[in-house]
């Protein structure tokens, strides 16, 4: 799609400036993969203006460039529409992670875990810090913090199955997230309920509301679309 974009306004260029050489080997390269389109999705191949395409390479080829003016317009409203139908969907299924596939290795036990448990473990983590430290059960809610510390550190390291550079990871699971679970733990020790409830609810916002606003949302999306 980008190399069509491309091809379009270059075609554009050349047609205003009536360069009949270079408006041909981009006409054609237009055409090359505008109709590659019904290749990589046959879903879309009777959206596809194929006429209106061979009518722009035949005026190309002759130098008619007010009927190639004329035929690229409409060829982009075509574009427009498709766009408009079908750029959301495709995002989301063609463009949107797929973590049904990930695993997510436990340290303590060095099993691997499919991605799905382990957030839900994480969920089950974050909440019993929360009931443990409001019914006054340090321990349990130290001990909870603990593992849920460990299990963040664990899913860090499952980041690099997509991405390659740390920025991205450290940005959701960096520095700052490990002051808020440092911060959370001296307010659990202190037996400090209310900045415990805010330390908390930072780190939720920092590891999992942050991660599911990138990741989440598509990725539900992309299961409701999907065949």
């Amino acid at each position: 799609m980008f190399k069509l974009r491309r091809e379009m306004l270059a075609v554009s260029d050349y047609l205003a400036l009536e360069d009949h050489a270079r408006l041909k080997k981009w006409t054609t390269r237009l055409a090359q993969h505008y109709r590659k389109i019904g290749e990589m999705v046959p879903e879309w191949r009777d959206e596809l203006e194929l006429e209106q395409m061979d009518a722009l390479q035949k005026a190309a080829e002759q130098g008619d460039y007010k009927q190639a003016a004329s035929t690229l317009r409409k060829l982009g409203l075509s574009c427009r529409s498709c766009h408009r139908d079908y750029r959301a969907v495709a995002a989301a299924l063609y463009r949107s992670p797929d973590f049904s596939a990930v695993r997510v290795e436990d340290t303590e036990t060095l099993e691997e875990e499919p991605y799905k448990r382990v957030m839900e473990r994480l969920t089950l983590l974050l909440n019993r810090v929360k009931i443990a430290s409001e019914d006054e059960r340090k321990q349990t809610a130290l001990d909870s913090l603990g593992d849920l510390r460990r299990r963040l550190d664990d899913l860090g390291q499952s980041c690099e199955s997509c991405h390659k550079d740390e920025a991205q990871k450290s940005r959701i699971l960096g520095t700052e997230t490990e002051k808020s679970l440092a911060a959370l733990e001296q307010a659990i020790e202190a037996g400090e309920k209310k900045q415990t409830g805010r330390h908390l609810g930072t780190l939720a916002v920092q590891s999992c509301a942050l991660c599911h606003s990138v990741h989440r949302t598509l990725y539900d999306i992309k299961k409701v679309l999907a065949p």
